[in-house]
């Protein structure tokens, strides 16, 4: 096997994987990895076999450590369906041979959540577990199957009930400056910071990936009062960036957006991701954040990440 650092003359084939990989995802497409570049070292990873590449790694390093891409939500070997787990258990012993000898002293790696996966590909779990990677964090999402889904809470229905009576009206937004404005400010109140992607980042990205990244917004009378941006993947939506007005809040806005978009514009996909609530790499638990995410339905999945001292 030959494991090649990735370089921008590689990005079709690069980007050609990912569409045909059996865990490939749109944030795995280099135009999403390298729009922001300039805040971490790339050393991602390209791994061929008698020159067909069989496996890719999304990865940046600090200080030594290899991490498979701190830029992004996850990471970890990318494989198509010919990937068996003996092979992958090969494929894994060259990589660490290089970072062995490319002077990395730490492997972090953050697993896919099944969910995420066209078919399944956990063969990298069993090749962590059989290189003795430890269990260093784990993060809770909370999902909901589309095709067996669990009732809304009560308080949840009369939420979207309100919201539809008082004439909030639920639909995509290209207005993404406005709601991104909406919620600075409320991050800015309520914790102190700020999004982790700028304006300008997201503006970006939607117009980069049109297909999977929309902004569903409630408005009344023009004016925006609640909304979230949606990550569109194959069998699987996933929301971020969730937040709401007082105004919105009180007249269940938000309640009215996931009843539209679980119900009725997403009914057709099979998952329904919420994103996760947990802090402090993984050991605290927001509750009440949590306790709001399955009122309408959702449960747990753990996002699995490992340490593997080199």
């Amino acid at each position: 096997m030959i494991i090649e650092r990735y370089n921008k003359d590689k990005k079709d084939l690069w980007d050609d994987f990912i569409v045909n990989a059996k865990n490939g995802i749109f944030m795995f497409k280099r135009d999403y990895i390298d729009y922001h570049a300039d805040r971490f070292l790339d050393h991602s990873l390209m791994i061929f076999e008698e020159e067909k590449l069989i496996s890719l790694i999304p990865a940046n390093t600090i200080d030594g450590i290899f991490y498979t891409h701190q830029g992004l939500t996850f990471g970890g070997f990318v494989i198509d369906n010919k990937m068996k787990s003996d092979q992958m258990l090969e494929v894994f012993s060259c990589v660490k041979k290089y970072l062995l000898q490319n002077n990395f002293n730490k492997l972090v790696y953050k697993a896919l959540p099944h969910i995420y996966h066209k078919y399944p590909s956990e063969e990298d779990l069993y090749a962590l577990f059989v290189n003795n990677a430890l269990l260093c964090r784990v993060d809770i999402t909370t999902t909901i199957k589309l095709g067996n889904k669990i009732p809304f809470s009560e308080l949840r229905k009369r939420g979207a009930k309100k919201a539809i009576k008082n004439g909030i009206k639920i639909g995509i937004n290209d207005d993404y400056i406005s709601y991104m404005r909406l919620l600075t400010c409320i991050l800015q109140e309520k914790y102190k910071k700020n999004p982790v992607h700028s304006c300008e980042e997201i503006l970006l990205l939607a117009s980069s990936f049109p297909e999977n990244i929309k902004l569903f917004t409630a408005e009344k009378d023009g004016k925006i009062l609640a909304g979230t941006i949606v990550f569109e993947y194959d069998s699987i939506v996933h929301c971020q960036y969730i937040a709401s007005s007082n105004e919105g809040k009180d007249l269940g806005a938000l309640d009215a957006i996931f009843s539209y978009l679980i119900n009725d514009f997403y009914s057709n996909k099979q998952y329904f991701d919420f994103g996760i609530s947990t802090e402090n790499n993984g050991l605290y638990l927001n509750s009440s954040l949590i306790s709001q995410k399955e009122g309408f339905g959702g449960r747990t999945i753990a996002h699995y990440f490992f340490e593997l001292q080199l």
